[in-house]
């Protein structure tokens, strides 16, 4: 009898322990998700308050206004439908590309464009634009520059497009965005890679290679057969620890 009570007893405790670790588990989950989702807000009112105040002066400025304007519309559609922690994840991103595009408003206004941002989606392995070069390619004329310009009004802030790495830097026309947007790269894409970044100052040559290489269907320039190459390790940071250790100034002028 005594025996079957301190079995009783121990099923009771186990049954209590797995309850009280199971309702300290959920916490701490709804605890992540609530600091997440603050510190989303957080951004997306960062990149609000920019959106708001700034007025862009020529037409670079005013097309990188543009462009940052609509990743704010994106981050806070985000937002409301935000449940998870990777769902904040990407409202930060969203927000944190539309600040890329202010810093480039400010910069083409002659304006301080404010403090760094952390690296977005590969954007470190995708390069920037070192120097000025145009060329004709189809009957189109494009234009690259690491400086805005009349010929060159159109920011880019550098990364992942449908998985190949695009140079920060400023075009004469949005070239990557049906990419961006079909989530693949049309036929001749390589072509264009070749004659726009081949030697380039500041473009890492896995840029150029990578694209001949989809051309081609060759797997050996699929960036996921080696680590150096993996965006996702590229692009990672830390959420919480960007939230607190940079601040940027809304009111920057």
């Amino acid at each position: 009898m005594m025996g079957t009570i301190i079995l009783i007893v121990l099923l009771v405790a186990v049954v209590g322990g797995v309850a009280l670790m199971l309702r300290q588990k959920a916490a701490a989950r709804q605890r992540e998700l609530e600091n997440a989702q603050a510190d989303a807000r957080r951004w997306v009112e960062r990149l609000g308050g920019q959106v708001i105040n700034l007025v862009g002066s020529n037409e670079a400025s005013q097309q990188a206004l543009a462009d940052a304007s609509e990743r704010y519309t994106a981050a806070g559609s985000q937002m409301e439908q935000a449940k998870s922690t990777e769902q904040c994840a990407l409202v930060t991103a969203t927000a944190m590309e539309g600040l890329y595009y202010v810093r480039a408003a400010r910069t083409a206004m002659g304006m301080d464009p404010g403090p760094e941002l952390p690296d977005l989606n590969g954007q470190s392995r995708a390069g920037s634009v070192g120097e000025d070069r145009q060329i004709e390619l189809e009957g189109r004329q494009l234009a690259a520059s690491p400086n805005p310009g009349e010929q060159t009004p159109h920011y880019y802030p550098g990364g992942e497009v449908a998985g190949r790495p695009v140079p920060q830097g400023w075009y004469s026309e949005p070239w990557w965005k049906p990419a961006l947007v079909a989530g693949a790269w049309g036929m001749g894409s390589a072509l264009l890679f070749t004659a726009l970044f081949s030697g380039m100052m500041g473009v890492p040559d896995v840029v150029v290679v990578e694209a001949a290489a989809d051309e081609n269907g060759d797997d050996s320039g699929d960036s996921g057969g080696d680590d150096s190459g993996d965006s996702g390790d590229s692009g990672d940071y830390d959420m919480s620890d960007m939230g607190g250790d940079m601040d940027f100034d809304i009111g920057m002028e």
